[in-house]
């Protein structure tokens, strides 16, 4: 089974949707599938729907944290709540493509753990993508392993590499980094990336800046 989580911070108008196409995707490819939504500290109405979503479908579940964690936090509370043999992580924007599910369930059949997305047409605004490419150039200068896009929020690994790898802080920026070192077998997939939606933008220059004391 697939466990796919996904961290919630403020994004009320996503969700039904978010559900609703990965179950389709799911459906339509037979994939046995759960979605786990950890609601993160939101402020909106995120909570409820998630509430709604998880009492009228069996697949869906929450999670709901006292206050805003961190997406770090997050993720490691719905990988502990996962029960599939494999997990995807994915962000609640509409952003990360559901369609992108089958292909990449389909590389770890090549003998990889780890398969990274890699945005590669990005639709965001120079002042984070420049960053980003610092940042990405300077991860594999620093590690070893050299990916597109190591901040890519859809990613899916074997559900023992959650067991062996712990993150906090900033470091789901470095799952596959830290599950490399561990070594485990890493790639990255080309994958859509969408306009968003709803709601706007949790990542900032802060950020970026704990990224880097994280590395």
């Amino acid at each position: 089974m697939l466990s796919i989580v996904v961290p919630v911070l403020d994004e009320q108008d996503s969700l039904r949707e978010l559900h609703s196409q990965i179950a389709s995707v799911c459906a339509g490819n037979e994939i046995a599938w759960e979605l786990i939504l950890v609601d993160d500290g939101s402020t909106d109405g995120s909570w409820p729907v998630i509430s709604e979503l998880s009492a009228g479908h069996d697949q869906v579940s929450g999670i709901r944290l006292r206050r805003n964690f961190g997406k770090a936090a997050a993720l490691t509370a719905g990988m502990r709540a996962a029960r599939g043999e494999l997990v995807m992580m994915m962000d609640a924007d509409l952003q990360d493509d559901p369609d992108e599910i089958p292909g990449m369930l389909a590389r770890l059949d090549e003998g990889f753990d780890v398969i990274n997305g890699w945005k590669k047409n990005r639709l965001d605004p120079w002042h984070k993508v420049f960053p980003s490419r610092v940042f990405n150039w300077l991860v594999g200068r620093l590690t070893g392993l050299f990916l597109h896009d190591h901040n890519c929020g859809i990613k899916l690994f074997r559900r023992e590499v959650t067991e062996e790898i712990r993150i906090y802080g900033e470091l789901h920026r470095f799952i596959p980094v830290l599950a490399h070192a561990r070594g485990f077998r890493v790639t990255e997939q080309t994958v859509h990336h969408r306009e968003r939606q709803h709601g706007r933008s949790k990542y900032g220059v802060r950020r970026f800046l704990r990224g880097f004391l994280d590395l």
